[in-house]
């Protein structure tokens, strides 16, 4: 008895003495994925309720009793918690796409928390992307509300945001915060040449951004952001394919020194596809990033991005409605392709004065040349129905600038300036040679040859040059206000090395375009979690080159501009159960450019008189448990014509071709307690009707898709199995109708993906 008494006596002794020892701890916060160091991350005695911050290389320490509750908390992060006792020398933290108050870095170019940036803006974070192993961007794109990106195959696509789907300008693609592409050569088909295999998480900003980017962000940006090098070394490699001949191996390695000053990371990835689903749509593409990063000193930062591409897809035709609802995927070309080649180079130098004052500079070389016989220039000759008209063309570009920007805060004052300069050199060639295309008796187009008819042949030497401001204040608790504008200079160079009476016979000329983009907006949170913001922003964006000097004898488009009035809110759920957030926007365009169908089947280019987008987005997340996740996102939205007459057609008050009503994205993810590493998700996609032209005669009644996902992680191994577009709906990602006939393109037939993977990282 006495020996049980003893024992009581020294265990409560033993827990007092507990309490009462001071003791100091101290770690380092990681990202569990990329093991990159945490800055910022909040490191909370809940007992005491006294709190430190990590610091730039992730690291903290604080003084607490070994049995008091310690939690970390960080944006974008799920929350740890432990006693302090049990705490280890790296934490990691998993990133958590199911909660509101995600960082984001597109909104300002710097890294700024969601509530404060006016706009409607979505963060696809790192989780998502590993989770849904996307063949092509679509498949973590469509998860945005309001958004609807068409998959045309071979990673080639169309988009669809606040705007009809369209192969116009109207979304400004960027890598790191910098397009692409130089404004005036646009490619609906740009996102094919990003690295997926890099990216950290993908941002989408909805409606104009062109306050801060410039040109052609009108309907919106989709901005994929380059993961860093890792602190720790790591390698990791994942092999996947279809059921329909896709086969992909993706690849890379990276590491820093011991001291963190240098890390490099490079990785990329080789696919192909052969005898696909379509006929004649085989493609390859090989794509690899170097990344270099330096630090000087802890305020001066060097890193370098390097990206090289080359790309083949066979260009097969769309199918017409008989084909298409006979499944007869048979494609009427056997020659048609498309090639790309392209070398992408930035230089980035961040320099911080004090904690109040950095700039960040970056510097950049892009060269891109792309060839084609395209399948959408093949014209029949009707006096002879085994002939036909086409061509091969080929574009090319070099491009030369920097953006620079400096951010300054006024903490007297709670505010910040952003101030930035931008220049863009980019001369621009292109050429296209007439051929004669055979057909045989079933109407294929089977062979061509080449002639000496020249339809195009021009250069033209591109400058773009920006200035912008914006300014983000706080005035009081909890209300953030931000103004922004920019100033726009761009001179097209254009000289023709044809005569007058070609196709393309425009004179040289010298052409210029102007631009000021203002923006204003206001956000404010409550304490109970529940958000507003509003905001007025213009978008601008000049003729392309190839819509000004492409088949015309005399340049006459303007520029087009937009004026978006937008207001939305968002509530945190209480307890961490998830969010909702809602937007409304009203969006004008004036001299919208807009192709007409023409007598021949042929379309010109035209500038509308008006254009009118309005529409109403919302999106849930919730996580009523720790295994479930559901999602939640659609939009009902319409475009129609204000006044806009060609002439021969008055379409004023039409709703434009190729614009659903309502598009949606739901997706259920569970991830059960008793099977740690597996998850499994089931996707429901729904895109309503829409007109096939901007007559209004005829509709296509849409599709919705079923989408269903498996995977399991264990230690470094990580297998899936995909199953897209369960229930096999026979679906176009996108119809059109002329004067011709109709056209579908055939979207994917139900698709098995599977895939699996293997990381190797220093823990």
């Amino acid at each position: 008895m006495k020996t049980h008494i003893l024992n009581a006596l020294f265990l409560v002794l033993s827990i007092t003495s507990l309490h009462a020892q001071i003791l100091n701890f101290s770690g380092n916060i990681k990202d569990d994925l990329s093991k990159d160091p945490l800055v910022g991350a909040i490191i909370i005695n809940q007992t005491t309720s006294t709190y430190t911050v990590s610091d730039k290389s992730g690291n903290y320490s604080l003084t607490a009793n070994a049995l008091d509750i310690i939690e970390i908390k960080m944006l974008g992060y799920t929350t740890f918690s432990c006693v302090a006792n049990d705490l280890k020398s790296m934490i990691t933290l998993k990133q958590d796409d199911y909660v509101l108050n995600q960082v984001v870095v597109s909104a300002s170019r710097a890294a700024q928390k969601r509530e404060e940036a006016p706009m409607a803006i979505t963060s696809i974070g790192t989780t998502m992307l590993e989770e849904a192993k996307p063949q092509s961007l679509e498949q973590v794109i469509n998860k945005v509300p309001g958004v609807l990106m068409a998959d045309l195959g071979s990673e080639q696509h169309m988009m669809a945001i606040r705007q009809p789907l369209s192969t116009k300008s109207l979304f400004l693609y960027l890598e790191d915060g910098l397009p692409i592409r130089p404004t005036g050569i646009f490619n609906h088909n740009a996102l094919n040449e990003m690295n997926m295999t890099m990216a950290q998480n993908i941002e989408v900003i909805r409606g104009p951004a062109s306050a801060l980017y410039g040109s052609e962000a009108i309907g919106g940006a989709v901005n994929v952001i380059t993961r860093k090098p890792s602190v720790v070394p790591m390698a990791k490699v994942q092999l996947r394919g279809d059921s329909y001949g896709y086969r992909r191996i993706d690849a890379n390695v990276e590491s820093s020194t011991d001291n963190g000053k240098l890390g490099v990371s490079v990785g990329g990835y080789s696919a192909k596809r052969e005898n696909g689903y379509l006929d004649h749509s085989d493609f390859n593409k090989s794509i690899i990033s170097a990344i270099v990063s330096y630090k000087l000193t802890e305020s001066l930062k060097f890193s370098s991005k390097t990206t090289y591409m080359k790309y083949y897809s066979d260009m097969g035709s769309s199918l017409d409605s008989t084909s298409f609802y006979d499944k007869d995927f048979t494609s009427l070309h056997n020659f048609t392709k498309r090639e790309i080649e392209l070398w992408r180079s930035t230089l980035t130098i961040d320099k911080t004065w004090n904690k109040n004052s950095e700039t960040t500079a970056k510097v950049f070389y892009r060269k891109n040349k792309m060839g084609q016989i395209p399948s959408y220039r093949i014209k029949n000759d009707w006096t002879n129905p085994n002939s036909a008209k086409g061509e091969v063309n080929e574009s090319s570009f070099q491009s030369y600038g920097t953006v620079v920007q400096h951010n300054q805060k006024i903490p007297s004052i709670n505010t910040t300036i952003r101030i930035g300069a931008s220049i863009d050199y980019s001369p621009t060639t292109f050429w296209a040679n007439y051929i004669d295309v055979d057909r045989d008796e079933r109407g294929k187009y089977i062979g061509y040859s080449t002639t000496d008819s020249v339809l195009t042949d021009y250069q033209t030497n591109l400058l773009n040059t920006g200035l912008y401001a914006q300014v983000e204040v706080n005035p009081i608790d909890r209300l953030f206000i931000t103004a922004g504008i920019r100033s726009d200079h761009f001179k097209y160079d254009y000289s023709n090395n044809l005569e007058e009476t070609a196709f393309s016979g425009a004179p040289n000329s010298i052409n210029y375009f102007n631009a000021i983009t203002p923006r204003l907006g206001a956000t404010y949170t409550m304490q109970n979690n529940l958000g507003f913001y509003a905001n007025y922003s213009v978008g601008f964006m000049p003729p392309q080159v190839s819509e000004l000097y492409r088949g015309v004898k005399v340049p006459s488009l303007e520029p087009s501009y937009y004026t978006n009035y937008e207001a939305g809110t968002w509530y945190s759920l209480p307890k961490g159960l998830g969010y909702v957030e809602t937007a409304y926007y009203y969006m004008r365009g004036e001299n919208e450019i807009i192709s007409v169908v023409q007598d021949d089947g042929s379309y010109l280019n035209e500038n509308a008189g008006s254009t009118r987008h309005e529409g109403v987005e919302a999106a849930l997340h919730l996580k009523p448990i720790s295994q479930v996740f559901v999602r939640i996102g659609g939009t009902y939205a319409s475009h129609t014509f204000d006044q806009f007459d060609t002439g021969k057609e008055d379409f004023s008050g039409n709703t434009m071709a190729n614009a659903p009503n309502w598009i949606a994205n739901m997706e259920l993810t569970f991830k059960p307690e008793f099977l740690k590493g597996f998850r499994t998700s089931v996707e429901f996609q729904k895109v309503s009707a829409y007109y096939m032209d901007n007559q209004n005669t005829k509709k296509y009644e849409g599709y919705h898709l079923l989408n269903l996902r498996f995977g399991y992680q264990f230690k470094g191994f990580d297998t899936w199995v995909n199953v897209m577009n369960l229930t096999d709906e026979l679906y176009a990602s996108r119809v059109s109708k002329s004067a011709w006939g109709e056209n579908y393109s055939l979207g994917s037939p139900r698709t098995f993906q599977f895939g699996v993977g293997y990381t190797l990282s220093q823990k």
